[in-house]
């Protein structure tokens, strides 16, 4: 299985207790297991009643679960986590989050001077330092979002502002494209330098 929080394989060990044992056969369980990755919890309630099937369903976390990947660091894990858990409840607090994470990333990674976020996404586009595939992806935001309708997204970005259909999901599918190329490809740069090291270090030579 995999871990709904973080996103990395474990191994389905979960503790059982019975909460509820009814005499007309009825009981109810809850199982529980610590992902040995992250420490976060995960929860399970189970129900059995004699001459049906039993029902798993998981309490927590709830919902859909979008975990980032662990090459992320705070404070864009954090708002990415909190933007995919408010948004079965609240797509315009969802949009909001999304749009304060990727502020957040096209001002520290992508290092664009503009304050507002129309205005970031346009200096990306212009640098010609990201694949083809982002830049596109970072003008639709402006296009699902509506900035032309509701220029406070735009200006500031964490508002909570009514959200278009489709608006808050597609903001998490930019964010995970930022987060594969700001993020994981450089973990994975790194590593294969490091083995690579190693190999060479070993054949007594020098290292990159």
């Amino acid at each position: 299985m995999r871990c709904p929080h973080c996103g990395i394989g474990i191994y389905q060990n979960v503790s059982t207790h019975t909460v509820v044992k009814s005499n007309s056969g009825l009981e109810w369980q809850v199982l529980y297991q610590q992902c040995p990755e992250c420490s976060e919890s995960i929860i399970y309630l189970g129900r059995n009643m004699e001459g049906t099937a039993p029902v798993i369903f998981r309490a927590y976390p709830a919902g859909v679960v979008r975990p980032a990947p662990v090459e992320v660091t705070d404070p864009y894990r954090q708002d990415f986590k909190e933007a995919v858990t408010v948004l079965p409840h609240s797509p315009r607090a969802s949009a909001a989050l999304s749009r304060r994470c990727l502020q957040a990333i096209l001002t520290d990674r992508a290092g664009t001077r503009s304050r507002d976020l129309d205005a970031q996404i346009e200096e990306v586009v212009a640098s010609g330092k990201v694949p083809s595939y982002i830049t596109d992806d970072l003008k639709r935001i402006r296009t699902a979002g509506n900035f032309t309708a509701y220029p406070a997204k735009s200006v500031s970005p964490s508002v909570i502002a009514d959200a278009e259909p489709g608006e808050a999901e597609w903001n998490l599918d930019v964010l995970e494209a930022l987060f594969d190329f700001y993020f994981v490809q450089p973990a994975i740069a790194s590593r294969r330098k490091q083995d690579l090291n190693r190999k060479l270090q070993d054949a007594g030579r020098p290292a990159l």
